[in-house]
């Protein structure tokens, strides 16, 4: 037989694009249009509906970047055109070929009624089916003229990512509004020859069924009448019924298939419209389940739930049906799908409090999976996090997206720092926004990491970000693949029902341990400053707030805790964690609010703290110290001069001078306070820090190098730095001047001043306090650079095997090497507030207040010493998605700490991320907890949620090894028990009323603790 495989191939290709595409919709007459552009910000229904329209026709441009223009459609459903299914057909004038990110809308009766959104690939609105003839139809439709913020594919900067620059001419122009009838035998046509051509083409050159495949649409295009293409349809279709009847093969592999719509919480747009996005996406979501009985869509983020409740009551309302009818599955139990690097310990486990409580109240679900499909990466304490909310398995899709390495499997147990296991599944169709077409398919059977020992696989499907969701076209190519020979078999359902067929086929899967690191976007560490600066301030402020309320709580009379006023601030920092927020890889416009709103979070936070600590008396001066150790450092008195004080652990003290043994001398550019010795040079670097306590030499090189990297990656700039950014760069070593400014014997100071580059200045105030190893560099940056990266490196004379770096709840350890490739890959990395090198014997922690990224590197020098080397990165300047990026000022510290131990550094990182706070105050209580024992960490201590008033206490083992203390409390003690993060009761915890509760912990375990007050507390 002549191979024909080119000539079926095409003669498919054209005919069902150019005449069986275009019979889908068999008859159509226009609406009649009218408009009203919305001024301004988005307007309620019941404004658009009472505005003045407008006659409105087809071909007119319409929308101003980012504005709302309200459409009118009004039409009579035709007497012919009875007894079919008639639909709404809607082009705003769509373009390119992403279908989100650009012109959407949501179709309203007039009475307010949300009936489906429009998007690029879903542009109906069913009317009838089967209709009378003679419907009225009027809709009013609002219409999202959102720019196309990826038009040049990231190639080019654009103006359009902030409301402010944009502009205000017309970017759409109106394509279609149509009454049709659907030909239901040519849609389903078209379906059947799509399924079948897409197989076609993936099967194997010498694969029988291939050329079956190709036969059999050949016949069947014999039998289209090309000038009665509905009217042959049918014959079409009878004729292609045995090859789409074919089963699958019994060894086939197994897709659940999953609906889904990967919508962020911002990115390309605002805040504002992400909350229209998640009803047009849920109305077309709860509109499918309507016609598909198996339909089954999977939706995180309860922040986008609470949205579409208090905005779209009538969405939420059919939402809440889905779900009892078991169509729609609440996933992920997380406020909103967080960075899975950048937020602290306790930020996390609030993400899963906040998130599963949620779903609990408002749905009666408790979601048994953490859905994180599209973060960078995945902190090793997730594992752990995940089990302590009641979660049984992790997805997550990411990973695929690695630059170097291929992550070895597909389904597998993650293992945590602490030892906690989790059932984990990457899908190998690599996409969160599936759509089951044959590459897909073929995709995901080629590239499952499992074969011979496991099965099956999740394909999440639909389109996201606003395009829609899933289809009815997805659907129906879902219901062809569910048993056809030659593709994977498809099984539309619940994650839950997926994670444990997975489970029970695959119990001894193999095991992952440490972190998720993705070898991509690793600038996200770094970008947008001052949006990582707010995140990091507020997790501190909110820890601080918490204790001194709850202190306030226990024995202030009058004082009532601020439940529902930290719930809704908690609330803005977790939203604003969302992985394209926190990460700096949103626009401009997303980043100024995340600044204003950080700032809103401060001040209120500060009002709440002031008034619990003056709920507690006033008439003197007391310190108070919200960490969780004992200190002892030079504060700033409420005049302004340094005085060194010593308070508890969350507890405070008066403010008086308990004058350390050694005072700090300034000699020269020398500062000196009998534990350090510092020297800076005539460029403002430093030659020498030389321990005294260890008399050795901490410095193998220029310490505290500021090197501004030219920065330009391949891909995604905001996203991405790419390993070429090393190679070259300039040394800032010019100092417009190097002053002593202060000379005090509690603390000792010399500024540094530079300018650079395109107009930039920095200003550093190199700081010794008495008392004190830890040298602080309080740093002042007005940055006006483009497509830079500027690090602060110090070489050190360590040989570290590893650096160790803290993440939530614990820390990693990273090899300094390079042996493979996937220590190579690693070349830029996320920490918390320290980075920590040693040898045997012998310490060095790199502290900060804000940032995240850094990367370490070592070097044997000629005399067989080995130097390591810490490069904090600063501040970068990408110019996409932003161009604005990162420019202005920026004021951070961070700090260099000799002689330090793990436990020294977790300390200091505390202390910096936490001022002591001078306030006028009496005396004052016990601190609310304490704790006897090295180890045990506490993280937060607050009220009960319940309102019950039951003391909660988080805390961690934060050194790597087992701990054993005794924790003590300030308030008579009745009770305690060990809880979930929920505060749910998992067991009782051993007490004692007089000596307090004894805890004993394992590596970097988390443990939530419920005291009950006793009787006078």
């Amino acid at each position: 037989m002549h191979d024909e495989r080119r000539r079926i191939e095409e003669r498919v290709e054209r005919l069902q694009n150019q005449r069986i595409k275009p019979a889908i919709y068999a008859a159509t007459v226009p609406f009649e249009v009218t408009a009203w552009q919305a001024p301004g910000e988005p307007v309620s229904f019941d404004e658009a509906a009472a505005a003045p329209y407008e006659p409105f026709a087809m071909g007119t441009p319409w929308g101003p970047p980012w504005g709302t223009t309200w459409f009118r459609m009004r039409g009579v459903v035709p007497a012919e055109f009875a007894g079919r299914r008639v639909e709404a057909v809607i082009d705003l004038g769509f373009v390119g070929d992403w279908p989100g990110n650009q012109a959407e809308a949501l179709v309203h009766l007039t009475d307010g009624t949300p009936l489906k959104a429009v998007n690029p690939l879903n542009q109906y609105v069913r009317i009838a089916d089967p209709a009378t003839g003679g419907e009225q139809i009027d809709y009013l439709v609002e219409a999202a003229s959102n720019p196309d913020i990826l038009a040049d594919n990231f190639s080019k900067t654009t103006l359009l990512g902030d409301v402010l620059t944009a502009g205000d001419q017309p970017i759409y122009t109106f394509k279609r509004a149509d009454i049709a009838v659907l030909d239901e035998n040519v849609w389903h046509l078209d379906l059947d020859i799509e399924v079948l051509r897409e197989l076609m083409v993936e099967l194997g050159e010498h694969d029988p069924r291939r050329h079956e495949i190709a036969h059999a649409l050949d016949r069947a295009m014999d039998l289209l009448d090309l000038d009665d293409i509905a009217g042959s349809a049918a014959a079409v279709r009878e004729a292609l019924a045995p090859v789409l009847a074919k089963p699958a093969h019994a060894s086939a592999h197994v897709i659940s298939g999953v609906g889904h719509a990967h919508i962020d919480s911002a990115w390309l747009w605002p805040i504002r419209e992400t909350k229209r996005k998640t009803s047009r996406t849920f109305s077309n979501a709860t509109s499918l389940a309507e016609e598909y009985d198996e339909f089954i869509f999977a939706c995180s983020q309860a922040q986008q739930y609470e949205w579409v409740r208090d905005n779209y009551p009538k969405v939420w309302a059919r939402i809440q049906e889905s779900v009892k009818k078991g169509q729609w599955a609440p996933v992920g139990g997380m406020w909103v799908e967080a960075d899975g690097n950048l937020p602290g310990g306790e930020a996390v486990a609030r993400q899963f409090i906040h998130g599963k409580r949620f779903f609990i109240e408002h749905f009666g679900i408790e979601t048994k999976g953490v859905w994180l499909p599209d973060s960078f990466g995945y902190n090793a304490a997730y594992p752990q996090l995940a089990k302590l909310a009641g979660n049984d398995w992790f997805l997550t899709q990411k990973i695929s997206w690695n630059q170097t390495n291929k992550f070895p499997h597909h389904t597998f147990w993650w293992e945590g720092i602490d030892g906690t296991r989790i059932f984990t599944h990457f899908p190998p169709v690599d996409t969160y926004n599936a759509r089951f077409s044959g590459a897909e398919m073929s995709r995901a059977v080629r590239n499952y990491q499992e074969k011979g020992a496991a099965t099956r696989s999740l394909a999440p499907f639909g389109w996201g970000d606003g395009g829609g969701g899933p289809t009815r076209e997805i659907m129906e190519r879902a219901r062809r693949l569910k048993d056809l020979e030659g593709s994977p078999k498809v099984e539309v359902e619940h994650p839950d029902a997926f994670f444990a067929k997975a489970r029970a086929e695959y119990e001894d899967a193999p095991v992952w341990v440490g972190e998720l690191y993705l070898e991509l976007h690793r600038a996200t560490y770094t970008s947008q400053a001052r949006t990582k600066q707010g995140n990091r301030r507020s997790e501190h402020k909110l820890r601080e707030a918490e204790l001194w309320a709850t202190t306030a709580a226990l024995h202030a009379p009058g004082y009532s805790y601020p439940h529902k006023h930290l719930d809704r601030l908690w609330k803005t920092v977790l939203l604003h964690q969302f992985h394209d927020i926190l990460p700096g890889s949103s626009i401009a416009w997303v980043h100024r609010e995340a600044e204003a709103e950080y700032a809103r979070v401060a001040e209120e936070l500060e009002a709440l703290t002031a008034e619990a600590v003056a709920a507690l008396g006033g008439g003197g001066t007391r310190v108070f110290n919200t960490s969780p150790f004992d200190r002892a450092e030079v504060v700033r008195g409420p005049g302004g001069d340094p005085v060194y004080v010593e308070v508890p652990a969350n507890g405070s003290a008066p403010l008086e001078d308990a004058r350390p043994d050694e005072p700090v001398t300034v000699t020269g550019r020398v500062l000196d306070n009998g534990l350090v010795r510092v020297e800076v040079a005539e460029d403002g670097t430093l030659t020498s820090v030389r321990d005294l306590r260890a008399g050795r030499e901490v410095l193998a090189g220029t310490g505290n190098l500021l090197r501004l990297h030219t920065d330009l990656p391949n891909y995604w700039d905001a996203w991405d730095v790419d390993k070429h950014y090393k190679n070259r760069y300039t040394d800032l070593l010019d100092a417009d001047s190097v002053t002593v400014v202060d000379t005090d014997p509690l603390l000792g100071s010399i500024k540094v001043t530079r300018s650079f580059g395109q107009g930039s200045t920095l200003t550093q105030t190199i700081t010794v306090r008495a008392g004190s190893p830890r040298i602080d560099f309080e740093t002042d940056i007005d940055w006006h650079e483009a497509e830079k990266f500027l690090k602060a490196g110090f070489p050190v004379d360590i040989r570290a095997p590893h650096s160790s770096a803290e993440i939530a709840y614990g820390h990693v350890q990273r090899a300094t090497h390079t042996n493979t490739s996937w220590e190579a890959a690693r070349f830029e990395v996320s920490g918390h507030r320290w980075v920590h090198l040693a040898e045997p014997g012998y310490g060095v922690a790199v502290i900060n207040d804000s940032t995240y990224g850094h990367d370490v590197t070592r070097t044997v020098r000629e005399d067989g010493g080995t130097t390591t080397s810490v490069h904090l990165s600063l501040v970068r300047a990408p110019r996409i998605p932003d161009p604005g990026a990162d420019q202005g000022r920026h004021r951070f510290t961070y700090s260099l700490l000799p002689g330090a131990g793990i436990e020294d550094a977790v300390a200091e990182g505390y202390a910096l991320n936490l001022p002591l706070r001078v306030a006028d105050a009496a005396g004052a209580p016990q601190p609310v907890v304490s704790v006897d024992g090295e180890g045990v960490t506490v993280e937060a201590v607050k009220l009960a949620d319940d309102a019950s008033g039951d003391v909660v206490v988080r805390l961690y083992e934060s050194g790597g090894g087992r701990a054993r203390g005794v924790l003590r409390t300030g308030f008579p003690l009745a009770g305690a028990e060990i809880t979930d993060l929920l505060e749910r009761p998992l067991e009782p915890a051993e007490f004692d009323a007089r000596t307090g509760v004894p805890v004993e912990l394992r590596p970097f375990q988390v443990l939530t603790l419920r005291l009950r007050r006793g009787a006078g507390s």
